[in-house]
């Protein structure tokens, strides 16, 4: 049914039954601009900088059956339900796929570096494009790309894991793209993160191998007797701050980028979930209470809003501003006001909120009955106004 049209013009008469399904909506973003859309839906709604895929009219009458959205820093891919892929943003950035379009059938992932994508297919081989040398380009490892089950990237670097639990790694070798002085090390790995040049692998016995520059987490040798029964793990662009089963942080890398969490480690107990910005790291507790380390510019430090943050559910970021949601839908935001650190402007809307994404200096939320409200750098992301109109058919 066309939502602008009147049930009569729709054809529906006296009697007729309606079956209808309430979906939430989802969204992606880029470093500068937004993506809406409903799972199965015909149509994504985007907005921000055009460059950096807020402009989606080129491939509009495509995006049909869309199921899942990944981002580079300026372009995006949508999965479609038959498993093909459509992209739109920047051609350098992965936005143009026409060179592999016909590879990319029966796709069920998508991971993306900056500048370049790779897609799992239903057979666990790999489809790559975007720029050749930040992970465009996996023909020096596509014989090993089988059985694939997932794929962790840095800012220029892939890191695959098998079905046998090993990684293949390729793209930019600086950036994590070359794994072979741990290789030997990488067996039976669960779970892969990265920082902008540095890779952490949780392997199935708790305990983590890292590759990629030393000094930006590339090398935990300082922490490696602590890193025991590792959960999770959460990187800025310098850093990696790793949870244990206790509950316990255990953080290294840059300590200028949250490498050294030694000022707030007395706090850090029974934390459930950690976010980072490039330079900084927040840490819920089991309690719903925030901490907060890192570089006090890229919202290290939470003292301004500590008091309001209670209960708290979600972590977001940008660049450099945090924003959280409250278990009663408000949300609460803090630091750089030009990366989304005041919402002010908007405080008066963020009731019932489900779900905040961040573009680098913008945040959007979702709220319960599926409206959307924005703020932050406007022309990245920050100003929804002149797409709202559009919402009505997502």
């Amino acid at each position: 049914m066309d939502p602008r049209e009147s049930l009569q013009i729709s054809g529906l008469q006296d009697g007729d039954s309606i079956a209808a399904v309430a979906q939430q909506p989802k969204i992606a973003a880029t470093g500068r601009a937004f993506a809406l859309w409903c799972g199965g839906g015909h149509r994504i709604v985007t907005w921000g900088h055009p460059d950096y895929g807020g402009d989606s009219s080129r491939v509009q009458d495509q995006l049909r059956n869309v199921q899942q959205v990944r981002a580079t820093r300026s372009a995006f891919a949508a999965i479609l339900a038959d498993g093909s892929v459509v992209t739109w943003g920047d051609p350098d950035f992965g936005g143009d796929s026409s060179r592999v379009q016909h590879q990319l059938t029966n796709v069920q992932q998508i991971c993306g570096t900056q500048h370049a994508f790779a897609a799992i297919l239903a057979d666990g081989s790999v489809v790559t494009w975007g720029h050749p040398e930040h992970g465009g380009d996996s023909s020096t490892v596509r014989h090993q790309l089988r059985n694939v089950q997932q794929i962790s990237s840095t800012v220029a670097a892939f890191a695959a894991v098998l079905a046998d639990g090993t990684v293949v790694t390729w793209g930019s070798p600086v950036n994590g793209g070359d794994s072979s002085r741990v290789q030997y090390q990488l067996m039976n790995v669960q779970q892969i993160c990265g920082t902008l040049v540095a890779f952490a692998a949780i392997l199935a016995d708790g305990s983590v191998v890292t590759w990629g520059r030393p000094g930006w987490g590339g090398n935990s040798s300082r922490v490696q007797f602590q890193l025991r029964n590792v959960q999770q793990i959460c990187g800025t662009l310098g850093a990696f701050a790793a949870v244990l089963a206790d509950g316990n942080v255990v953080t290294w890398g840059n300590p200028d980028y949250g490498g050294d969490s030694s000022a707030v480690q007395d706090q850090l107990r029974n934390v459930q979930q950690i976010c980072g910005t490039h330079r900084a790291f927040a840490s819920i507790l089991a309690d719903g209470t925030v901490v907060t380390w890192g570089d006090p510019d890229y919202a290290g430090d939470s003292s301004r809003v500590q008091d309001l943050l209670r209960h708290v559910q979600q972590i977001c970021a940008t660049d450099s501003a945090f924003a959280t949601i409250l278990n009663d839908g408000t949300a609460v935001t803090w630091e750089n006001p030009s990366y989304g650190g005041d919402s002010s402007t908007v405080q008066d809307q963020l009731k019932n909120v489900q779900e905040i994404c961040g573009t680098a200096d913008a945040f959007a939320a979702i709220l319960a009955d599926g409206s959307i409200v924005t703020w932050g750098n406007q022309a990245h992301g920050g100003d929804s106004s002149t797409i709202e109109d559009q919402l009505i058919y997502i």
